[in-house]
């Protein structure tokens, strides 16, 4: 007797039925299906939700440490420990302390190729104009500080020129909160304010700048925006050096001559080498002092970059709990369908089905659930991510809100390729690797025996 030979359509016809009876046991069964699913769906959404958020926190730090200029090294003063015995006192309630002349002087031969080398003194003074009054913060500084701090000034105005700095000009550069808080309805341009005792003429304003909260405020210490910039010969003519404060009825003075330097390197690939000269002058000048500190942005950087991919993989790893939980149920719910499905898989393999077709159609069914729950988990993660970057800002200023937010927070989020990928691809990994058991099991079934299960 010739043997026929199976024509190889006739495979693929049958594999086709399966895949087609895999989708149609997922329809029947719609509702246990998607509650199935769920655990990859939240899992997938998570994974893209938390690296969203990480990923969007880190470009904003990178923003605020960019805008400083990366290329710039800031040499502090600071107040010191209490234990701790810097210079004299004139008075007992008068502390000197922080960079001096000499520092200055040292700086500039240590650093003779900075681009930049820019001075600020922040003096003690009340801005009035009218019944307008308030404590802010005056610093007297060169006109290189523009460039230095990568600020620009609002159209109309001007910022500080070396012609103020020679002529002792009274002129200022307010802040754009300044200008809001003493100008709510007039150009601020060509008005005068009053600092102490004197008269400034305000020649310009500055844009705002997006640095009142995260790694920007941490590096400058104060919101720019509240700044008001005087010639530094100006202020060493009408200001002291000693900036009185009260503090609970009493009068407390601090005395420093120089509030801030910013060095700014020609290079981002020189900053580094030059931090380490500036460190070495400074260290020789105030070493235990503890009155001086030194930031280099270029270094948040990268430690910005290392930090931010750490608690992306943390995050990750936290999130793909979910998608190991999803995992577990999908293969718990295709172990029970596995033993309620008994008679209709001995039906199948009385009708010629092989044990491959077995395991393909139980597969079938555990990667549609978890392609099904990548897809909406990415559609998820992608809704609540926008939610956070676009609505969730706006809902934390609303008026019902703020009563119970002391603090400004603020969210960003940022969607990655890679973790859309990345989610996508493990989940659909998921169901099919936690399928694989019940699968085989399935295709163990005894033909015979599955034939009288009941």
């Amino acid at each position: 007797m010739a043997h026929t030979p199976r024509l190889p359509w006739a495979g693929m016809a049958f594999l086709l039925e399966t895949i087609r009876l895999g989708l149609s046991n997922l329809r029947l069964h719609a509702l246990r299906s998607v509650l199935t699913s769920l655990g990859i769906i939240l899992g997938v959404a998570a994974v893209i939700l938390m690296v969203a958020i990480g990923e969007g926190n880190k470009q904003a730090a990178i923003r605020d440490i960019q805008a400083l200029g990366a290329r710039n090294i800031i040499v502090r003063s600071q107040r010191p420990p209490e234990s701790s015995s810097v210079g004299t006192e004139r008075r007992s309630f008068v502390a000197r302390f922080g960079l001096e002349d000499a520092d200055w002087n040292r700086l500039k031969q240590a650093v003779a190729d900075a681009s930049h080398m820019v001075p600020l003194k922040a003096f003690g003074a009340e801005i009035s104009r009218g019944s307008r009054r308030t404590t802010s913060q005056v610093f007297g500084t060169t006109p290189e500080l523009l460039d230095v701090l990568n600020l620009r000034v609002a159209v109309g105005g001007r910022y500080l020129v070396p012609e103020d700095q020679d002529g002792h000009n009274r002129v200022a550069v307010i802040g754009s909160a300044v200008a809001d808080q003493f100008f709510p309805l007039d150009n601020p341009l060509g008005q005068s304010i009053r600092i102490d005792d004197g008269i400034f003429q305000v020649v310009g304003v500055l844009e705002p700048v997006g640095l009142a909260g995260g790694a920007g405020v941490a590096l400058v210490g104060r919101d720019l925006n509240l700044d008001v910039h005087i010639p530094l010969s100006t202020g060493r003519m009408e200001f002291s050096d000693t900036v009185y404060r009260r503090v609970s009825g009493s009068f407390s003075g601090e005395e420093t001559r120089y509030s801030e330097i910013y060095i700014e390197a020609p290079q981002t690939d020189r900053v580094l080498p030059m931090s380490e000269r500036v460190r070495r002058v400074i260290t020789m000048g105030h070493e235990d002092a503890g009155d001086v500190a030194m930031i280099v942005p270029w270094e948040l950087l990268a430690n910005v970059e290392r930090t931010t991919f750490a608690m992306n993989l943390l995050l990750t790893a936290i999130a793909a709990i979910s998608l190991l939980v999803g995992g577990i149920g999908i293969m718990n719910i295709m172990l029970a369908s596995v033993i309620e499905r008994t008679r209709e898989i001995g039906i199948r393999r009385a009708m010629g089905a092989t044990r491959r077709h077995v395991i393909a159609q139980f597969l079938v069914e555990t990667g549609t659930l978890s392609a099904a729950g990548g897809v909406l988990g990415i559609l998820l993660g992608v809704g609540l991510s926008l939610a956070v970057d676009r609505i969730l800002p706006w809902v934390l200023t609303l008026p019902f809100i703020q009563r119970y937010i002391e603090t400004e927070i603020t969210f960003e989020a940022s969607i990655t390729l890679w973790s859309v990928v990345v989610s996508f691809t493990v989940a659909a990994a998921t169901g099919i690797i936690f399928g694989i058991y019940p699968a085989i099991l399935a295709s163990r079934q005894d033909p015979i025996e599955a034939l009288r299960h009941e």
